[in-house]
């Protein structure tokens, strides 16, 4: 069964179904052509999704003045919409569109099945002992609301406008905030690679030539002779001044990735060669494997092919959630074909700072995905211009990274708990106005 929020109503109820009736008219019907496509989320509620609709939609359903629709699969999260803004066109055949009849305001039931209450009759009636939530439109018709007249409808809805346009403008503030971090955080990540987070460190720690601690000429040099009696990467091209993206610190060297790392593509099995028995080698598949807390196994082979290890870096490079990026936290584990494993060529190269490169470039490595499928391409990756710090500053510029990054992780926390302390003053309005009524 799914998770929703529960609450005990106290107050004197009746079935929205008195309330509302279905609306079936298609856009054939109206004999519109060419109308705009529209779908639902639970943020945005009714919006146009650019998504490309049926060749044949004659079936579609047209959208009325202050109607309702929602995906009966997408409900019980919140994905319900009213068109209150005169919206003209059209929906999938797969929404329920339906509007408000008898005295019941349409904006009055749009706050109250967005409230605690409403959540928990849409999963309550929608849930009916099955593993998925669907809500039918049978089951919308047995949702319980609050037994109130017209006219104090109106009064609570007159509170929760006035409640809600201010919100409105806290929870603008707080996306704009979000969006500050995500570009605090990419300019603290360039910052990283081009040297001006440690520019203090180095009027400290001056250019010692021949010395790797301090030059990464010299550092470099080291780990060519480490690297001579094995494969290097081959078709990596002298870097042109045209490719150098910025100015790079006295004692850096501008390099190519594929001089600094060893880059392992995966290989996809067939469903034969791999099992869900905890049986053989985890296989790791793409993005569904990369949690929160570290990466979830639920497929395994006994025929391993293509071995990442612990700590080496995985980087998601097609399908959906690419460019995401984890740590290895198992022994080892065969990876597909939409994952990459990456290790350093040498230990005196911080994976931790190649890191920030993938990060620092992402934007990048996505702008020069081929196909048509979303991906990062492997030639592209090892082909990267990367300023090369030493060994020493390498340390230290992980240090001022993780440090800053940790800063703003507690600013983002701030701003998290803000946003839920506003829905959660408005759950709390709501609740006080329908059971006061």
């Amino acid at each position: 069964m799914s998770e929703w929020k529960k609450v005990k109503i106290d107050f004197d109820t009746i079935k929205l179904g008195n309330f509302i009736e279905p609306i079936k008219t298609t856009v054939l019907e109206l004999g519109d052509k060419n109308p705009i496509v529209y779908g639902v989320t639970n943020k945005e509620g009714i919006v146009q999704t650019g998504k490309p609709a049926s060749k044949d939609i004659s079936n579609y359903i047209a959208l009325e003045d202050d109607c309702f629709a929602f995906n009966p699969y997408r409900v019980n999260v919140g994905s319900i919409g009213i068109n209150d803004k005169k919206l003209k066109g059209c929906v999938s055949p797969a929404y329920i569109v339906f509007k408000t009849k008898n005295g019941l305001l349409p904006k009055f039931l749009y706050f109250y099945l967005k409230s605690d209450y409403g959540i928990h009759l849409i999963n309550w009636y929608g849930n009916r002992g099955g593993v998925r939530n669907a809500l039918r439109y049978s089951d919308l018709c047995n949702i319980d609301i609050p037994n109130i007249n017209h006219l104090d409808q109106q009064k609570i809805l007159e509170k929760f406008l006035s409640v809600s346009d201010k919100i409105d403008e806290i929870s603008k503030e707080i996306e704009s905030q979000k969006n500050y971090i995500k570009q605090l955080r990419q300019s603290i990540l360039q910052e990283a690679i081009e040297g001006k987070l440690t520019a203090d460190w180095r009027k400290q720690n001056p250019v010692q030539k021949g010395n790797p601690d301090y030059d990464a000429e010299a550092l470099f040099e080291q780990i060519q002779k480490e690297r001579n009696n094995e494969k290097k990467q081959i078709g990596l091209s002298p870097i042109t001044d045209e490719e150098k993206p910025f100015e790079i610190p006295e004692g850096w060297k501008w390099v190519r990735l594929g001089e600094l790392i060893n880059l392992l593509s995966g290989r996809d099995f067939e469903p034969s060669e791999y099992n869900d028995k905890q049986k053989g080698t985890p296989y790791i598949t793409g993005a569904s494997n990369f949690g929160e807390n570290g990466i979830i196994i639920n497929r395994w082979t006994e025929t391993p092919k293509c071995i990442a290890k612990f700590g080496d870096l995985l980087l998601v490079c097609k399908g959906s959630g690419y460019g995401t990026l984890a740590y290895a936290d198992f022994k080892e584990a065969h990876i597909a074909r939409q994952v990459m494993s990456i290790t350093t060529v040498s230990e005196l190269i911080s994976l931790k700072y190649i890191e920030f490169i993938l990060r620092a470039n992402f934007q990048y490595l996505k702008s020069q995905g081929k196909g048509l499928i979303p991906g990062i391409d492997r030639e592209t990756v090892l082909n990267i211009c990367a300023g090369f710090p030493s060994l020493l500053e390498q340390e230290e510029i992980v240090r001022s990274v993780e440090k800053y990054l940790q800063t703003v992780s507690n600013i983002e926390s701030q701003i998290t708990e803000r946003g839920q302390l506003t829905k959660q003053l408005m759950q709390s309005i709501l609740k006080d106005a329908f059971e006061r009524e």
